[in-house]
């Protein structure tokens, strides 16, 4: 079926959705064929991967971890001592 011709039919109401799911059999065997409704391509999966990633470890040397803190201290006493960094040049606010 093409996109124009779905387009063409009424949509379906809500009374006749719920008559044919009450008339389906749900004890019925999946046909050879069929084939998942699965939008974001994870199939067989309880939640799509964009909801929750695998996490990652990522292994952080003392010398990155000491200049991260030394960044993040050096802002602390910029900001401590009222100048502003805000646009990466160091201010006096006014």
């Amino acid at each position: 079926m093409t996109v124009d011709a779905m387009l063409d039919e009424p949509p379906i109401t809500d009374e006749e959705l719920e008559a044919l799911a009450l008339a389906a059999d749900p004890d019925a065997p999946l046909d050879a064929d069929a084939v998942p409704f699965d939008p974001y391509g994870s199939a067989g999966e309880l939640l799509p991967s964009w909801y929750m990633p695998m996490p990652r470890t990522s292994r952080r040397s003392r010398r990155r971890s000491a200049v991260v803190a030394l960044v993040v201290l050096a802002i602390l006493v910029v900001n401590a001592v009222g100048l502003c960094v805000t646009y990466g040049h160091l201010e006096i606010p006014i």
